[in-house]
């Protein structure tokens, strides 16, 4: 994930369904992990865009 967001990726999921956890990769900041989400936001790269991870998770 890090060679796109160094290729200008502004948002990135790498959604890990065996663990049930979320890395969300976002430019220059800090990943962020989360837990056993149940869905995930566009942010103001994709508004409006939200993906349910019911099923996937």
């Amino acid at each position: 994930m890090r060679e796109y967001v160094d290729n200008g990726t502004r948002l990135g999921w790498l959604i890990d369904p065996q663990n049930q956890r979320v890395e969300i990769y976002r430019g220059e900041t800090e990943v962020e992990v989360l837990e056993q989400p149940t869905q995930l936001s566009g942010e103001d790269v994709l508004p409006g865009f939200c993906l349910n991870l019911q099923g996937i998770l």
